[in-house]
C-alpha cells in the first residue's frame, strides 16, 4: 500500500466539506458561444440554479416533471473520493517533504499519454471511466509530448478564454505572458543524485532559476473515454550555488503562460539538445501548476484543524477541487493529436 493511501477517509455525511460548485459542459466553448448563456430568459437561470440539477423545471407548466431531490437520503452529497484520493496524495507528499533542505514545493499537472513500458502502446485497462492507478503497481511510462497540430488545437482554446470569459465570472480572465527561456543541465557533485538546472531568460541572459529539482511523487490519472491522461506530480525545487563545468543537456523553452486564479496553465515548445553537434528534438508539452506554493502549504497545514473556521479547514481540498478540475477539463479537451 502506498504510503499516503495510510489516511482515513471521512464518512459520506462530513460536514467540513466544502460546498459543491455548479456543473458545467467541460469542452471549452468557442469564442462565438459567449452569448448563449445571456440569450436564455432570466427565470429558467434561476429556475435551473433552484433544484440544483443542472435543468430547468416549472412544475406550473410542466405538471410531469420532475420536482427538486434532495441531494441524497442524509440531504449532503457523499464525499468524492476521486478528488480526496488526489489531496491525501498531495497532502501526505508536502506533510512528509524533507524540510532541512528548504526550497519551494511545486505541483502540477500534465496531459499526455500512459503507455505500456514493454509494448509503447497506449495502456488498455478494464475500466470504463478516469481512474486514479495505484503507484508502481503498473510497468508504464508517462509521455507529455504532442504533436504540433495538438499544440495549436490548446493554444486556440486557451487563446479563446482569454478573449471570452466564463459568463459564470466574467471577471476571472486569464492573464498572459510570453516567455522565452533556455534550460541549462548539469550533473550532480560525486555523480549522484538530481542534475541542477539553470533557467536563464533567452533575451536577456538573466539567471531566472538554478535549483535540484527532487521528484516526491507521480500519481498518474487513466482516462479510457479521452484522448489523453495526465499524472500529478509533486517536487520540491531547492535552490542551489551555479554550478561549474559543462551543462549536459540545454533545452529552449518557447512558453505562452496563462495564469487564472490560483493556477497558471504552461503550453510549450522544448527544443533539447545534448551537445553542439547533436540532432535537436522538439517536444511539445503542456501543464497545469498551483501558482503559490506558500499559499498551498498554509492552506495545507489547516486542513482538518479544528481549532480554525470551517471555512480555513476545507481550504486545502477546495483548492485541489478547482486544480483537479482544471486537469479534467484540459484532458477532456485533447483532440487525439498525440504521438
Amino acid at each position: 500500500m502506498d504510503s499516503h493511501e495510510r489516511h482515513s477517509s471521512d464518512s459520506d455525511h462530513d460536514t467540513d466539506r466544502p460546498s459543491k460548485r455548479p456543473r458545467h459542459s467541460d469542452s471549452v466553448p468557442a469564442a462565438s458561444a459567449s452569448s448563449s448563456s445571456s440569450a436564455l430568459p432570466q427565470n429558467m437561470h434561476s429556475t435551473a440554479v433552484a433544484n440544483g440539477n443542472g435543468h430547468a423545471h416549472d412544475a406550473a407548466q410542466h405538471p410531469g416533471a420532475l420536482p427538486p431531490l434532495s441531494l441524497s437520503i442524509l440531504g449532503v452529497e457523499p464525499i468524492d473520493e476521486f478528488i480526496r484520493e488526489v489531496a491525501d496524495f498531495i497532502h501526505y507528499h508536502i506533510s512528509s517533504r524533507p524540510q532541512e533542505l528548504g526550497g519551494h514545493v511545486e505541483v502540477e499537472a500534465k496531459i499526455g499519454i500512459l503507455r505500456d513500458r514493454e509494448s509503447g502502446q497506449r495502456l488498455q485497462l478494464p475500466v470504463l471511466v478516469e481512474t486514479i492507478l495505484t503507484p508502481n503497481a503498473i510497468d508504464l511510462r508517462f509521455e507529455s509530448n504532442m504533436l504540433t497540430k495538438q499544440h495549436q488545437h490548446f493554444n486556440k482554446l486557451l487563446n479563446n478564454l482569454r478573449t471570452t470569459p466564463s459568463p459564470a465570472h466574467p471577471s476571472s480572465t486569464l492573464a498572459y505572458q510570453h516567455l522565452h527561456l533556455i534550460d541549462t543541465f548539469y550533473a550532480p557533485e560525486g555523480g549522484r543524485g538530481e542534475k541542477v538546472r539553470v533557467t536563464r531568460d533567452e533575451k536577456t541572459g538573466e539567471v531566472r532559476e538554478c535549483v535540484r529539482k527532487i521528484r516526491l511523487g507521480d500519481l498518474n490519472v487513466y482516462s479510457p473515454k479521452r484522448h489523453a491522461d495526465w499524472r500529478v506530480s509533486v517536487n520540491l525545487e531547492v535552490p542551489v550555488p551555479p554550478p561549474l563545468g559543462t551543462p549536459t543537456l540545454t533545452r529552449k523553452k518557447d512558453r505562452m503562460s496563462y495564469s487564472h486564479e490560483e493556477f497558471v496553465i504552461d503550453l510549450t515548445q522544448v527544443t533539447s539538445t545534448t551537445g553542439p553537434n547533436s540532432k535537436p528534438e522538439i517536444l511539445h508539452e503542456l501543464e497545469l501548476e498551483l501558482a503559490r506554493p506558500e499559499y498551498l502549504l498554509a492552506t495545507a497545514a489547516k486542513r482538518g484543524d479544528p481549532n480554525v473556521s470551517e471555512q480555513e479547514r476545507g481550504a486545502f481540498d477546495e483548492l485541489i477541487r478547482a486544480f483537479v478540475n482544471n486537469a479534467r477539463i484540459l484532458a477532456r479537451n485533447a483532440d487525439g493529436g498525440w504521438h
